[in-house]
Formats: C-alpha cells, sequence, structure tokens
C-alpha cells in the first residue's frame, strides 16, 4: 500500500481545519473563525483501500507577540520537517499577501498550493487568485471548498499519488493521534470561542484534568479575574449552555456523561513556559 505524511500550512483562519475535517469526514481539529483556533499539531488519518494518507493540521502561521504565539509558529514550522507533501492552504475570500509569501518561500521541494472557501468565492475571484498564486512555483494548483466537498476528490488522488509504497502508520480503526481527553478539551473551548469576541478568545485555555470515564473533570484557563465570571456567566448560564453542548458530540450524544467544567485563574499563562508546556504537550491527566 502506499502511505504517507500530508502538512496543511497557512495563515490563521485560511480554512485547514474545516479542509481536514471534511477529508477524513469526521471531526478531528475544532473550528471557529477565531484566528489561532488550532494550537496543536493535530494527525486525521485517511483510510482508502490501496493508501493511508496521514494529514497533519497546524496552527496558522503569524507575526506573533506572545510565547504562545512563538510556540505556535514553532509547531507549524516543525511539521513541514520530514513530510511527503506540503500544502500552503490560502483563502480564496482573502487577498495574498506577505504573509502567505512568507510561508511559500519556507516549503519544500513538490509542495501544492490548495485553495480554499472558493464556495464563497467568484469564479472570477478563484481564478485570479490561482494566477497570483502562480508565482509560488507550486507543483499544483488545487481549488477547493472544505464546506461543500468541491474539488476534494481530486486533490485526494493526486496526493495519493505523490506517496511512496510503505506501511500502514495508523490501525484501520483510528482517524487521529489526538488523545481522547485533549479531544474533549478542544470542543470546550471551541464552544467559548462561540460565544466571546474581542480579545477574551486568545486568553482562553482548556486542559482536562480528570478523566475517569464517564466522569470528565475539565479546567478552564482565563488570564484576568474579571475573564472568570464572563465565562461562568450569570448564574453559570455559559457554562451550563457550553456544558450541553460538548456532551452533544460526545458517544451516545452524551447519556451518561458527567463533565465538570471549572474557571481558573492563570494570570498572563501565554507568556509563561510552565504553562505552555502544561497546555501544549500532550499529557495523561490525573
Amino acid at each position: 500500500m502506499k502511505s504517507g505524511f500530508v502538512t496543511l500550512v497557512g495563515r490563521p483562519n485560511a480554512g485547514k481545519s474545516t479542509l481536514i475535517n471534511k477529508l477524513l469526514g469526521t471531526k478531528v481539529s475544532i473550528v471557529s473563525d477565531k484566528p489561532q483556533t488550532t494550537r496543536l499539531r493535530v494527525m486525521g488519518v485517511l483510510h482508502r483501500p490501496g493508501s493511508q494518507i496521514v494529514f497533519v493540521d497546524t496552527p496558522g502561521i503569524h507575526k506573533p507577540v506572545t510565547p504562545l504565539g512563538e510556540r505556535l509558529n514553532e509547531t507549524a514550522h516543525g511539521a513541514l520537517a520530514d513530510v511527503d507533501v506540503a500544502c500552503l492552504v490560502i483563502d480564496a475570500t482573502a487577498a495574498i499577501g506577505k504573509g502567505d509569501r512568507f510561508i511559500a518561500e519556507k516549503l519544500p521541494p513538490n509542495s501544492i498550493v490548495v485553495l480554499t472557501k472558493c464556495d464563497r468565492a467568484s469564479h472570477d475571484v478563484v481564478i485570479q487568485q490561482l494566477a497570483e498564486a502562480s508565482t509560488f512555483e507550486a507543483e499544483a494548483y488545487f481549488p477547493v471548498s472544505g464546506l461543500t466537498g468541491e474539488g476534494l476528490p481530486a486533490l485526494v488522488d493526486h496526493l495519493e499519488g505523490c506517496l511512496s509504497e510503505g506501511p500502514a502508520y495508523f490501525p484501520s480503526d483510528q482517524i487521529t493521534d489526538l488523545p481522547e481527553p485533549w479531544f474533549v478539551a478542544e470542543l470546550v473551548r471551541e464552544q467559548l470561542l462561540s460565544k466571546f469576541r474581542e480579545e477574551l478568545p486568545y486568553s482562553i485555555a482548556t486542559r482536562v484534568t480528570e478523566w475517569e470515564w464517564p466522569r470528565i473533570r475539565c479546567e478552564i484557563l482565563v488570564e484576568r479575574e474579571s475573564q472568570k465570571g464572563m465565562v461562568i456567566g450569570r448564574k453559570g448560564e455559559v457554562l451550563k449552555q457550553v456544558g450541553i453542548a460538548v456532551r452533544t458530540q460526545l458517544a451516545n450524544g452524551g447519556e451518561g456523561i458527567h463533565l465538570e467544567l471549572r474557571v481558573k485563574v492563570d494570570k498572563d499563562w501565554q507568556r509563561k513556559s510552565e504553562s505552555l508546556d502544561r497546555l501544549l504537550d500532550f499529557q495523561e491527566p490525573d
């Protein structure tokens, strides 16, 4: 069989996570309209009759202003090492800028360009974006939609053709390398991101601190005391809504699952190496 790793890189909000979820037909990465939604390197495994394609979702590459941002960039750049195919993901609805060009210069040979969100752009705009991206001298260009699935069969066939004969890196029933407690913590963060605007989403982090199925305890970190009240909500209403939304995405619609959410203040956690180690490195909960 053919097998290999395909890394998706791009600016924040380019549509990488939505694309991977559509390719796999299931959710492995959380999605929101906030930059820096993806903080982890997440692998999603596509099993085909003659191949196994391991997609690697990465944080959006950006100009960092905090140690957290620096860590995210390091994660994205590191995912390009020893990869079989690199895909530069570009948003069809946003002008190609310095950030895209900066990333393109870092790509290994034989990389491809994937133009996402084509369902939200006119035909003329798509053609214009592809023409501008042609200066990146990629091996191939694919206009696609991570929402409708348009263009994805051709993309997957091309990627499979780029791979060499090799072993299956994951069992046939495994679709991601993300441990289940981490996935639940990400689902909690996704729901919180959908409820807040401006700076608060960047100050929120989540981690599961207790995992004794079906009992789960998830800690929500914020940076200031005033943020804690916002996350809890009036009479705990925000946490209640988040808990319900997360449970519905778990096994059996969350029936029988007890998800406890606790909010904790960790002042300036984005700038503390020990906090970042705890939040960004896979560890088993207590």
